[in-house]
């Protein structure tokens, strides 16, 4: 059986039998949500300048905390590397796992299969972006695909553009953010706008947001003197493109910028219909 028909199959097969297999996922999620707590819990310390790490800078194990043991700080180290995964390997693990009714694992396996998908997608979509917008060049630096969660949900994409590049450190240099976002709440908020949910202001009073379109399709476009333009525009029933604009000289001059664009070359790598 080709792997794409196998895959379907595996994965109509799976969820039917959640029950088998509920002890062994339930594991997996436990270890999961475990290490983003730890992770956010890093942060937050990170803000604040303590840490409940047991050797962290601070911490009741760590450097000038109680009980410390007066060892030092690391000072080198390149962190840990983000790797897809392996797309071929995962779908072989996951029919192996599959034959001997492992179902949690197999689940796993085609999880991971599918984030390394999601993962490819994003990286065809950044190479397919404009280099520049007007004046503005990519920063390839600030490129980043990331998946939330599994099941084609919480797929972000992510590529700043620059007046002059990263060289230019002016105060007032012309910057536009890119992202494309799989996500379920930001198409539902944004949905209330375009139904006429809320209604936009009739009179001469000056409002921060007001519905347009972007190349036929439908948008939400906002100003805040702080940050700035940002355009929302859904694509398709699951994917927005958010574009954030800052000083930029008027919303026409930020519209031309968005124009660059091309929300149907998008769509359907994306997938949508």
């Amino acid at each position: 059986m080709k792997k794409g028909k196998w895959l379907l199959c595996l994965l109509t097969t799976a969820w039917f039998m959640q029950p088998a297999e509920s002890q062994v996922l339930r594991k997996i999620k436990e270890k999961a949500e475990s290490a983003v707590n730890k992770a956010i819990d890093k942060k937050v310390d990170e803000k604040v300048g303590t840490s409940t790490q047991p050797d962290g800078p601070g911490g009741p194990g760590g450097p000038g905390g109680p009980g410390g043991k007066g060892k030092g700080g690391n000072t080198t180290g390149g962190g840990l590397v983000t790797t897809p995964p392996d797309v071929n390997a995962s779908l072989t693990d996951a029919e192996a796992a599959f034959k001997k009714n492992q179902y949690g694992e197999a689940r796993f396996s085609v999880q991971q299969a599918m984030l390394g998908v999601e993962m490819m997608i994003g990286k065809e979509i950044l190479k397919g972006l404009p280099d520049k917008v007007d004046v503005l060049v990519k920063d390839s630096l600030s490129d980043k695909v990331a998946s939330t969660s599994w099941g084609w949900v919480g797929l972000t994409i992510e590529r700043d553009y620059l007046e002059g590049g990263r060289e230019n450190t002016k105060d007032n240099r012309k910057e536009l953010d890119f992202m494309l976002a799989n996500n379920a709440a930001w198409m539902t908020a944004i949905n209330m706008y375009l139904s006429g949910a809320y209604a936009q202001q009739s009179t001469g009073e000056q409002q921060n947001w007001k519905q347009t379109r972007l190349k036929g399709y439908k948008a939400v476009i906002e100003y805040e003197q702080s940050s700035g333009y940002k355009i929302t525009v859904p694509i398709g029933q699951a994917s927005l493109m958010i574009l954030q604009g800052r000083n930029f000289a008027t919303e026409q001059d930020f519209m031309k910028a968005c124009e660059t664009f091309d929300l149907d070359k998008i769509k359907a790598q994306i997938g949508e219909k």
